[in-house]
């Protein structure tokens, strides 16, 4: 009975177990077994239908909404249906870098002496990483660039994890730049710049007021990192700039 399953892989163990037959001349033991075999081996077979069923509806889903995602090298239903989910839609991060905290894979400062290093962030959404970590090994497979970028890292005294890290920052920016496209970020523009007039109005409205009251509103005039309600806003929003 072991020597059918030797050296086998395991899907040829699973077709094999399933193809078991109990016969008149096994044993007790070996007629349990072979039924302990067969019912895992249903199992197995039952399980993967159902994973291509739910897959197939995913891949479905992602190609109704956004297909682009699927042309991306190591990026399968499974990774897209994540990214998209943590994702949500256009406008709810501000950056890429608000991304990739999300997905835990912006750099911490780990540095000591002479020495300059990041190390990784072990906080964020760790679905998302996983699904960035995903797309990392796939590309390492089976991606020319991302291995001679490998070699470039390398050279200059990276660690292996480091360079996994830095692909994990650089994958997040490029789908966090896909799924925004030119009109979300055009719409992201438009609302900091929609905030900041608000902001010169107010403070515009503000400085007319007499002279106390006019001191105390320059005193409460706010920061250029926040607008009026405390919504925190980047400096560069002023001219419309990310």
């Amino acid at each position: 009975m072991r020597s059918r399953f030797r050296g086998k892989t395991s899907h040829t163990i699973v077709a094999t177990a399933n193809r078991l037959r109990i016969t008149s001349q096994h044993d007790l033991e070996t007629k349990t077994t072979i039924g302990v075999l067969r019912s895992l081996a249903h199992r197995v077979l039952e399980l993967e239908a159902e994973t291509r069923a739910h897959e197939r509806a995913l891949t479905e889903i992602v190609r109704s909404w956004r297909p682009e995602l699927l042309e991306e090298c190591g990026v399968g239903p499974i990774v897209a249906a994540t990214v998209l989910c943590a994702w949500s839609h256009p406008g709810r991060f501000r950056s890429d870098a608000a991304f990739a905290s999300l997905a835990g894979v912006s750099p911490i400062p780990a540095s000591s002496g002479t020495t300059v290093r990041h190390r990784l962030n072990r906080s964020g959404d760790r679905q998302l990483n996983r699904a960035l970590h995903v797309v990392v090994i796939n590309r390492l497979r089976h991606d020319a660039a991302t291995r001679t970028y490998v070699e470039r890292r390398r050279a200059e005294g990276k660690t292996d994890r480091e360079i996994k890290r830095c692909l994990k920052r650089y994958i997040a920016r490029q789908l966090f730049r896909q799924l925004e496209g030119e009109k979300g970020l055009d719409e992201y523009r438009s609302a900091l710049c929609q905030v900041a007039t608000e902001r010169r109005e107010r403070w515009s409205a503000g400085s007319k007021a007499t002279p106390s009251c006019q001191h105390r509103q320059m005193n409460a005039q706010p920061s250029a990192g926040e607008d009026a309600d405390g919504v925190w806003v980047p400096a560069s929003s002023v001219d419309g700039r990310l």
